[in-house]
């Protein structure tokens, strides 16, 4: 735990030394992206609509290379305009980004930040696994965002997020226009909870581990109460037994007395009207109206606070 204390206060070093250097200054708000497949995205790029599939003007991206736990490449990536291809697939290092034929939600988020927020520029940092939990308990072979475990070499799925936060901050000039970048954080997207409602008892405990999580990533931003927008998850009962998450409605019940309790969260609860692509993933217009969702709930949270 000092280890990751430690990454947060270096985290804090380049966030000051970011706007003590300016001279001409640009200003983004930045948002998390973060979860498991559904944040990943499963969406289909030729499903897009023709306003999502072009290079966004003044939204730019920084997705950290998704990888199991115990492999040091988690987190890699590098700064670039937002375009399709984040979704499942995508992969990275320091040198290029490998786009996939996938999206998530972040497409119609970010379009959907720019109709609110016409006159600023938006940043992303991204930082998704497929299959991953929270409880160490749950991880199997896909990862565990349980800061405190260690595995076989001490490398979790926080690790990750914590690497891709450190490497994207490093960053002062994320557009490469020659001004020094202030990055506001202004919100967490949270989409993950599946993995966990395979088991009774960590599915019981997903409002604890939420919370715990939730607190973690609020402070390696430096914002105590910032606002976020958590997705339910919801089953596709596309099943033998009828349902995928055998104790979904306890990850549920967690999500929403997370929601209930602290006032800037917001739950989308439109996740239960989506369609499938298979059992476990929504289709590209799930994909679509999430993003938009996520955007309403934190452009709220924003409002009313």
């Amino acid at each position: 735990m000092r280890q990751k204390l430690f990454i947060i206060l270096i985290l804090n070093l380049f966030s000051f030394a970011a706007i003590s250097q300016q001279v001409e200054q640009d200003t983004f708000r930045l948002f998390f992206l973060g979860g498991q497949s559904n944040m990943d995205g499963y969406g289909y790029n030729s499903d897009l609509p023709k306003s999502l599939k072009s290079d966004f003007k003044n939204v730019w991206i920084f997705h950290g290379n998704p990888a199991d736990d115990e492999d040091k490449n988690g987190g890699q990536g590098l700064w670039e305009a937002l375009k399709p291809g984040h979704g499942k697939g995508f992969t990275s290092d320091d040198v290029q980004n490998k786009l996939s034929n996938r999206f998530g939600p972040e497409l119609s988020f970010a379009m959907k930040m720019k109709k609110l927020y016409p006159n600023e520029k938006i940043a992303i940092i991204k930082y998704s696994k497929s299959g991953s939990s929270i409880d160490s308990l749950a991880a199997r072979k896909y990862g565990s965002w349980e800061p405190e475990y260690e595995g076989h070499n001490g490398i979790n799925q926080y690790d990750h997020f914590l690497k891709t936060v450190s490497n994207a901050l490093e960053v002062n000039d994320i557009d490469n226009n020659g001004k020094i970048d202030k990055l506001i954080p202004s919100g967490i997207l949270w989409m993950q909870g599946e993995s966990d409602a395979l088991d009774e008892h960590v599915a019981s405990r997903y409002y604890d581990n939420l919370k715990r999580l939730m607190d973690l990533i609020r402070a390696a931003l430096r914002v105590d109460d910032l606002p976020i927008a958590l997705g339910k998850i919801s089953d596709s009962g596309n099943n033998e037994e009828g349902k995928v998450w055998k104790y979904g409605e306890l990850v549920q019940h967690g999500q929403e007395k997370f929601s209930s309790d602290d006032k800037n969260t917001f739950i989308v609860r439109s996740t239960r009207n989506y369609k499938y692509s298979d059992k476990h993933h929504y289709d590209s217009n799930g994909y679509i109206d999430l993003g938009e969702k996520f955007a309403e709930a934190i452009y709220q949270l924003s409002k009313n606070n």
